[in-house]
């Protein structure tokens, strides 16, 4: 009997020793310290992101994740290149264009829209069905707009700068003439036009027109994603499973996150954001039915840089190339969590 305890107290201590006593007595992974700079302040448009915090999926990749809220008085981007960030929200693919122009060693890792949310809005008088029928009329335009989509409107199809006035985040001068369209969001401006002025109005996207960088792009230090990869790959899966949870699955998580962080968010703008995402194929459509939200293409990138060639916006001598790369996406991360038709 000694004999049988001796063995057994031995074999216990080999077992403890050699560290294989079983899950129950390991300590928990640690997990990384990720921070995520927004370039706008919370909204139903950046809603993956803050439901892949609110509901635990970022911890289940390892990741302990701040999101930082931009604004009008924030720069993250600058944030992002001082090192004070890791990850940051660029607004669309012209940007990462102007990153490389400028030598600043940023590069996109994922796209979460496959199109961006630009659109005029008109009047239902003016009989607007597509792109071209908003020559005649009015266009309130901000300068942002009239130094990069409008180009490509007046190189593509012919646009003057004739009937451009400026657009100063005010639908009143919209409103009161039925002969100008103006421009937004597909995901709010026509929310806040039918509250407002109590009428639905049109709306075309540009996207569906021809304009087609990404929009709403990771973008990472260069480094970053040369030195620490695994890092860079679990945000972008883990983002990538935030999304399709937002577009599919129970968002009231992330839609608590963004309304804590900012009251004027309401439940009805963020439905309306996130119909309007699903109807017009924002976050996914195109080579993300494939490939997985997140998506991008060489060819896609080829285009639209040529396209802002021939508009005047971005150089020709530039290596667009370096502005992004296709190492953590196109790997079919959460197909399984979109809804089967």
């Amino acid at each position: 009997m000694r004999l049988v305890l001796l063995l057994r107290t031995l074999t216990a201590g080999l077992v403890l020793a050699l560290g294989l006593a079983g899950p129950a007595t390991a300590e928990p992974a640690a997990l990384d310290k990720v921070s995520f700079g927004t370039n706008w302040v919370a909204e139903g448009e950046h809603g993956g992101f803050f439901q892949a915090l609110a509901d635990g999926t970022y911890k289940k990749y390892g990741l302990d994740v701040t999101i930082v809220p931009g604004g009008p008085n924030v720069n993250n981007r600058v944030l992002l290149i001082s090192g004070k960030l890791d990850f940051f929200m660029t607004a669309n693919t012209l940007q990462s264009f102007d990153a490389v122009a400028n030598n600043v060693p940023v590069v996109a890792v994922a796209a979460m829209f496959q199109k961006d949310p630009q659109v005029f809005l008109a009047h239902p008088e003016s009989k607007v069905t597509k792109i071209e029928d908003l020559k005649p009329l009015t266009l309130f335009i901000s300068k942002e707009g009239i130094a990069s989509y409008f180009q490509w409107l007046k190189s593509e199809y012919g646009f003057s700068g004739e009937k451009v006035k400026p657009y100063t985040f005010n639908a009143q001068p919209f409103l009161a003439d039925k002969k100008s369209a103006m421009q937004g969001y597909v995901t709010s401006e026509p929310f806040a036009v039918e509250k407002q002025a109590d009428f639905k109005p049109t709306v075309i996207l540009l996207a569906d027109a021809g304009f087609n960088p990404y929009s709403t792009l990771i973008e990472t230090r260069r480094d970053l994603a040369e030195k620490k990869p695994d890092l860079v790959q679990r945000f972008v899966d883990a983002s990538i499973v935030g999304w399709y949870t937002y577009l599919y699955g129970d968002n009231t998580a992330g839609n608590a996150m963004i309304k804590k962080l900012n009251p004027e968010m309401t439940d009805g703008l963020l439905a309306y954001s996130v119909a309007k995402m699903r109807e017009y194929g924002i976050v996914d459509s195109g080579d993300s039915l494939r490939d997985g939200i997140g998506a991008m293409s060489d060819a896609r990138y080829a285009s639209f840089f040529d396209k802002m060639v021939l508009a005047g916006v971005v150089r020709r001598d530039i290596d667009f190339r370096k502005a992004y790369t296709l190492q953590f996406v196109n790997k079919g991360v959460g197909l399984d969590l979109r809804p089967k038709k």
